[in-house]
């Protein structure tokens, strides 16, 4: 159940925020530019890289390492292969961790470590593999974590994580937004200088603003009406969101909004790209979950009963309509079962503005229905 009635109410949503989501939501912009300027202090652009690395492994923990994986293997291509190095352990716990090297690897291979914690023996034992295999290392974490150590220790590079004062009394969620940006902002520079993307520090400002640009949209003090995210929240309560994802940058964006809704708010939701999502998903809108499934539903008394959970279609898209589009066949599904649907654009721009304002509505959606979510 939602609270609607928490959406326009800012000071419950400031007392509701026990996490600093919103905050961490609103301050995006500055945290990619903090970020931006502790990669340049460390020696990210005064790199000379040989070339192209034959392959980059990136490691870490949660939600966040797996969304900076997702987003630079669809940012690079397929310059450089991007593999993320899924953990092993009999916990999710960071001491319970391990992460192995594939066989393969060697100098001609960069390992990227992300984390949001810095304390996980794994990650300082794998840059110590990495080193004897020589794997060039980049690490961006907390400053003065055990993992700044193993990196300097094993001739790597370590970045240190762009952080709020609020972080430390705060524990950190993998997917709340600030935590996102300070991992990724340094490894796109790199990347960048390593020719493997495009993210030059021009592209990459621009990124701040286009957040900033959100924030100023997406913010707690704008109305429901007018405010795309409080928008969204309001459509998926009590809804199951069927994500679909148009374009190459849409496809991440569409991931990360579902591992935000699942681990902040606890929403279940099912992410798939189109075309192939109208195959994917067309039994399920066809079901007990589309709309219409149940003519007399609109008779119930709900009183003593539990609202029904049906469909709703998101629709992500990263290109505008005109081209090459499978979104109409999208709508005419959903609408042919009677499933509501929600579509976002964003406005035009470079692929990281884009993907920024695609991640950053999709997080504030993702936090306001954490916040005014009920039992």
């Amino acid at each position: 159940m939602l609270d609607e009635s928490l959406l326009d109410a800012p000071e419950a949503l400031a007392e509701a925020d026990r996490r600093a989501l919103l905050r961490g939501a609103a301050e995006a912009g500055a945290r990619v530019r903090t970020a931006a300027r502790h990669a340049t202090e460390a020696g990210v652009h005064d790199l000379k890289p040989d070339g192209r690395p034959r392959a980059i492994l990136i490691a870490g923990p949660g939600a966040a390492a797996i969304c900076v994986a997702d987003l630079l293997g669809t940012l690079a291509g397929a310059t450089s292969p991007v593999t993320r190095l899924a953990p092993t352990g009999v916990a999710p716990a960071g001491g319970a961790l391990r992460w192995e090297l594939p066989g393969w690897a060697g100098s001609v291979d960069l390992l990227l470590i992300a984390t949001p914690d810095g304390t996980e023996p794994g990650l300082s034992l794998l840059a110590e593999q990495a080193y004897r295999r020589g794997c060039t290392v980049v690490a961006v974490g907390p400053a003065g974590s055990p993992l700044t150590e193993a990196v300097h220790n094993n001739h790597g590079l370590f970045v240190p994580m762009a952080t709020a004062p609020y972080d430390e009394d705060i524990p950190l969620a993998a997917s709340a937004p600030g935590v996102l940006w300070a991992l990724l902002t340094p490894l796109l520079a790199l990347l960048d200088r390593t020719g493997v993307l495009a993210a030059p520090p021009d592209a990459v400002q621009k990124v701040a603003d286009r957040l900033d640009h959100i924030a100023e949209r997406c913010g707690p003090a704008v109305a429901t009406y007018s405010n795309p995210a409080k928008t969204l929240a309001a459509e998926l309560a009590d809804a199951l969101p069927l994500v679909w994802t148009e374009g190459v940058s849409a496809g991440p964006a569409g991931r990360r909004f579902a591992a935000a809704l699942a681990e902040l708010s606890g929403h279940p939701s099912l992410v798939a790209e189109l075309p192939e999502a109208l195959s994917a998903h067309s039994a399920l809108l066809a079901g007990r979950l589309a709309a219409s499934a149940d003519p007399d539903d609109f008779f119930r008394d709900r009183v003593e009963e539990p609202a029904a959970l049906h469909a709703r279609v998101v629709l992500l898209r990263d290109r505008p309509i005109g081209g090459l589009t499978a979104a109409p066949a999208a709508r005419d599904l959903a609408l042919s079962h009677d499933t509501p649907i929600s579509e976002l654009e964003p406005e035009p721009g470079g692929e990281l503005e884009t993907l920024a304002e695609l991640i950053a509505v999709t997080d504030f959606a993702a936090v306001y229905l954490a916040l005014t979510s009920r039992a």
